[in-house]
């Protein structure tokens, strides 16, 4: 032992123990007047006399200090008296100051009292001065002292505080806070004590192991877990009064009954606990000191108890704290985590608008983040189609892919979610056939896919190993398919309109460029958006009796299924009337006419077209006869690239009776070129939002090396220079071209 944290109260001389007084002790008057000073003093006191060190007097204190009790007389040497203390030094020190007259101080000199188990540490200030008799002759020594005991276990176990404060400062972990507050206390105390520290969960209404570093292993873990309640030993009693609980002798106390047992095992046979409640009052836990015999706490004991149980609250409060900021950042950078992933996945599923394709990026951004594989299922015609799966390895891909649930077998998951509409979860293989065992499946969960509360397809994802989905994961997972089917929905309604607009557009264009006599033709057509909608350019090259061939390029105002009406109104008509009336000239009369006859519900926009005939000239070439209506002047290129245009009078059409409109004939001698487009060629803008206009396409063509160029030539070259000068950011209208080259 190091010490006391405690001074016990001195007691009154009991009959029969030595004391002073002078029947006992014979001397001069100053020796009496010491013992009355130090009779009744805490301060210890004793003569000795002779080179034996009889002791011939001493206060109660002394006897109390060295525990000598009633056993103790005057008139035998002190190192009776004190059994061992020849050993420690204090005799050699008696006789030096015997022998040489000379006082001596000591301070803070260490003494083990008593010997065996009773022995004990006591530290005192002290002085030995010399007893002179009337001649100036030393006839013993004088011993008066202070125990500093108390006050040294106090500075150290302040000492200690100080420590586990500056601990609790730097965030030291709870546990070694713990522990060292236990092992300080046991060490310092002046008798045995074992100490326990239990800690409450979130809800108050249990206490979990927290530190007791010399009580049994097996007690620790049969206490760990017991309720805050009342006859649950002390400290399930004192957590639940929410006051320090004194059991004196465990073997007698009612609290015990269900412990008993457990406490004459762990050798524990007294229990004072203490609650460690927080700043507002909440239980923390409890602060227990634990005795080997039955044992009532002094003051200064419940003292230490509620000084400890204080600093044991501020660790837990500052460990409470610290838990909840790291709980709060890990939230958060999962939050981060979560936000970033769906940000990558919907960046992923927005990024075109194929159908499939987003299915398929849909499996991909799951794995690995959601789980180790992946399957995407649509229902479809009464069947399930798998759509697109994901796995580590080409052959789990392959497996997966290959397993196609079956759309009425009620032992299916996919089936089950389809029909329900329902998330499944499961720690363990889907239900139905499946090369589950193959790819090492040991859960699952399935999401379905909906769109206006009908599921049409569901997400499947499959774990391997110990791994399971908890509620986070299987909340992100429905994060990620409430986004990913609106994006699978519009990519698949893209796609219908996407193929309805080709089909239209199909319908209403050349399925191919036929075979002219005596010339050949090439044709450009790009539309502009996405293919979302018909566009409003229109070609046509149909033949005419006679050897005669009709030609015609044009732009209806507008877009979309109106457009499509229009430009379907327009070459319909004129291949009708086409081979009953003399010329173009007539023919674009009579599509005039269609055009303003037309229901306001097939669309009231103008039409630009240039429409003409050809025919083989005489001595070589085409003889061509043209209209141009409203439209960009068609370009002449003759076999040395010169370009020029062909400018003729012509207005719009749908708009009056009265077009003006006049038949423009010219000759193209063999391999020169006319070339056709539609104004979205011209006016295709650059970054600084400038137009290629007439004259800058006009000089790309004659730029263009080689010598007379083919129809397809001409179509490469006026393709080149659009792109040449807008990229693709400046095709924002749509644009057609026909190129007839006369024969060489």
């Amino acid at each position: 032992m190091e010490g006391s944290w405690v001074m016990t109260p001195v007691p009154e001389p009991q009959p029969g123990q030595a004391q002073l007084g002078t029947d006992q002790i014979p001397g001069d008057r100053a020796e009496q007047d010491l013992r009355a000073l130090f009779g009744h003093s805490t301060a210890v006191f004793a003569s000795v006399a002779g080179p034996a060190h009889v002791l011939e007097a001493a206060n109660t204190a002394f006897f109390t200090a060295i525990g000598a009790g009633e056993r103790a007389r005057t008139g035998m040497p002190l190192g009776q008296v004190i059994p061992g203390l020849a050993g420690q030094g204090l005799n050699a020190v008696l006789d030096r100051v015997y022998r040489t007259g000379q006082p001596y101080v000591g301070r803070d000199a260490r003494v083990v009292l008593g010997t065996g188990p009773a022995a004990r540490e006591a530290y005192f200030d002290f002085t030995l001065e010399p007893r002179l008799d009337a001649g100036g002759n030393v006839t013993g020594v004088r011993i008066i002292g202070v125990e500093t005991t108390q006050a040294r276990h106090a500075q150290l176990l302040t000492a200690e505080h100080r420590a586990l404060l500056e601990q609790i400062a730097r965030q030291a972990p709870l546990k070694q806070v713990l522990e060292g507050m236990a092992r300080a206390i046991e060490e310092l105390a002046p008798e045995e004590v074992l100490v326990s520290v239990l800690l409450a969960d979130d809800d108050g209404r249990h206490l979990r192991h927290g530190a007791a570093p010399s009580l049994p292993d097996f007690y620790n873990r049969a206490i760990d877990g017991i309720g805050a309640g009342e006859g649950i030993g002390s400290c399930g009693t004192a957590a639940h009064r929410r006051q320090t609980v004194i059991v004196s002798d465990i073997a007698a106390d009612p609290l015990w009954e269900d412990f008993r047992d457990l406490a004459r095992a762990a050798g524990v046979a007294a229990c004072w606990s203490t609650p460690i409640l927080g700043r507002d009052g909440s239980l923390l836990g409890t602060f227990a000191m634990y005795h080997r015999v039955p044992r009532a706490p002094q003051e200064p004991d419940l003292a230490l108890a509620r000084v400890f149980a204080g600093t044991a609250a501020l660790a837990i409060e500052r460990h409470q704290a610290e838990q909840a900021r790291l709980a709060a950042e890990a939230k958060e950078e999962t939050a981060r985590r979560d936000l970033a992933f769906l940000l990558r996945a919907s960046t992923a599923l927005t990024s075109d608008l194929d159908y499939n394709q987003t299915l398929r990026r849909l499996a991909a951004s799951c794995v690995p983040d959601l789980a180790p594989m992946c399957a995407v299922d649509i229902a479809d015609a009464g069947r399930i189609r798998r759509v697109a799966t994901a796995a580590p390895d080409s052959e789990q891909e392959r497996l997966l892919a290959a397993h196609i649930p079956v759309y009425d077998a009620e032992d299916d998951a996919v089936t089950r979610v389809l029909a329900s509409g329902l998330t499944e979860v499961a720690r363990r293989i889907p239900t139905g056939p499946g090369p589950w065992q193959d790819l090492g499946v040991s859960g699952y969960l399935c999401v379905p896919l909906v769109d206006r509360g009908h599921a049409f397809g569901t997400l499947t994802l499959l774990t391997t190993g110990d791994q399971a989905f908890d509620g986070h994961a299987v909340a992100l997972a429905e994060e990620l398919v409430r986004r990913a089917a609106p994006a699978a929905v519009n990519a698949r309604q893209y796609s219908q309109r996407a193929d309805l607009a080709r089909d239209l557009q199909a319908g209403l264009l050349l399925p191919g460029v036929p075979a002219l006599p005596a010339a050949e033709a090439a044709v450009y057509y790009h539309p502009a958006g996405e293919g979302l909608e018909v566009g409003g350019d229109f070609y046509d090259i149909f033949p005419l009796p006679g050897g005669r061939w009709a030609f015609m390029l044009g732009d209806v105002c507008g877009r979309g299924a109106i457009a499509a009406t229009t430009t379907a109104l327009v070459r319909h008509t004129a291949r009708a009337v086409a081979p009953l009336l003399p010329g173009p000239g007539a023919v674009v009369q009579a599509v005039n006419k269609a055009l303003l006859d037309r229901p306001d519900s097939h669309g009231t926009g103008f039409v630009t077209m240039v429409y003409g005939h050809l025919a083989p000239a005489d001595g070589g070439g085409l003889g061509i006869a043209l209209v141009r209506a409203g439209h960009p002047p068609p370009l002449h290129i003759d076999r040395r690239r010169a370009v020029r245009p062909v400018d003729v009078e012509g207005s719009f059409l749908g708009v009056t009776d009265e077009p003006r409109l006049r038949e423009c004939q010219l000759r193209l001698e063999p391999a020169e070129s006319l070339l056709l487009y539609t104004d979205g060629i011209t006016e295709a803008r650059n970054a600084e939002h400038e137009q290629l206009g007439e004259e800058r396409l006009a000089q790309a063509l004659r730029q263009e090396p080689g010598g007379a160029p083919t129809a397809q030539q001409v179509i490469d070259a006026v393709t080149a220079a659009v792109h040449a000068f807008a990229g693709d950011v400046g095709l924002g209208d749509d644009q057609a071209a026909l190129v007839l080259t006369a024969g060489r």
